[in-house]
C-alpha cells in the first residue's frame, strides 16, 4: 500500500540524492523486487534512511522555503510509518485543527471561519498565528519523547529517529547532520 500511495504521487518523478525516479524502479529494477529487498532490509535492520535533498522555493516576499527531497525508498518507509501511526495520533487532536491532517484543508478552516463570524454569531475576531520556522527548529528530544509515550515498538522508534539524524544534502553538495528540524517535502 504505501508504494502505491508514494508511486502515484506527483512527486515520485523526483529523485532524492540517489537519482532514483518511479521510473527507475519501475522500467529498470522491477518493483516487486525493490519492495522485496526493501522489507529485507527493514526486517534485517540493515535499513538506513539517506539525507534529504535540499531545493529551495520562493515564498511571497522574496524569502525562500527549503524542501527536503526524500529518496524513493524512505518516501515508502515513511509512507509505511505514516499509515500506522496516523490512526494513533489523529484521536488527540481537536476537530477545529487542520493543519496536516487527513482529509483536512485550509479552504475547510476557512469555511468553518466563515460559519462561526456569521450573524448570529457572538464571534467577533479570527485570530491567524503560524510559529516561524516550526519545522526547522523541532526539538528532536521532545518529539521522540512525545511518540514514545505512545509508541512502545523500539524498532519503529529507531527508524523516525534514524529520518530526523538522516541529515541534508545542501545545494552545495555538503552534507549537513540535523540536530534539530525537520525537513518540509517528505510524505503527505
Amino acid at each position: 500500500m504505501a508504494w502505491s500511495r508514494v508511486s502515484q504521487n506527483r512527486g515520485s518523478r523526483t529523485a532524492g540524492i540517489d537519482g532514483i525516479t518511479r521510473y527507475h524502479i519501475e522500467r529498470r529494477f522491477g518493483v516487486e523486487r525493490f519492495l522485496r529487498e526493501l522489507r529485507s532490509e527493514l526486517r534485517d535492520g540493515r535499513f538506513r534512511p539517506m539525507p534529504v535533498r535540499e531545493r529551495t522555493i520562493p515564498k511571497r516576499g522574496g524569502k525562500l522555503r527549503y524542501l527536503g527531497i526524500p529518496t524513493l525508498k524512505d518516501r515508502i518507509v515513511q509512507m509505511a510509518l505514516k499509515l500506522v501511526l496516523e490512526p494513533i495520533f489523529e484521536v488527540d487532536f481537536y476537530p477545529s485543527s487542520y493543519g496536516y491532517r487527513p482529509a483536512r484543508r485550509a479552504q475547510d478552516a476557512i469555511a468553518e471561519i466563515v460559519h462561526f463570524v456569521q450573524d448570529p454569531s457572538a464571534y467577533e475576531w479570527v485570530v491567524e498565528a503560524d510559529i516561524e520556522a516550526c519545522f526547522d527548529r523541532i526539538d528532536h528530544g521532545q518529539l521522540m519523547a512525545e511518540v514514545d509515550r505512545r509508541i512502545g515498538d523500539r524498532r519503529v522508534l529507531a527508524l523516525i529517529r534514524a529520518f530526523l539524524r538522516a541529515g541534508v544534502m545542501l545545494q552545495t553538495g555538503r552534507l549537513e547532520r540535523t540536530i534539530t528540524g525537520t525537513p518540509q517535502g517528505g510524505t503527505r
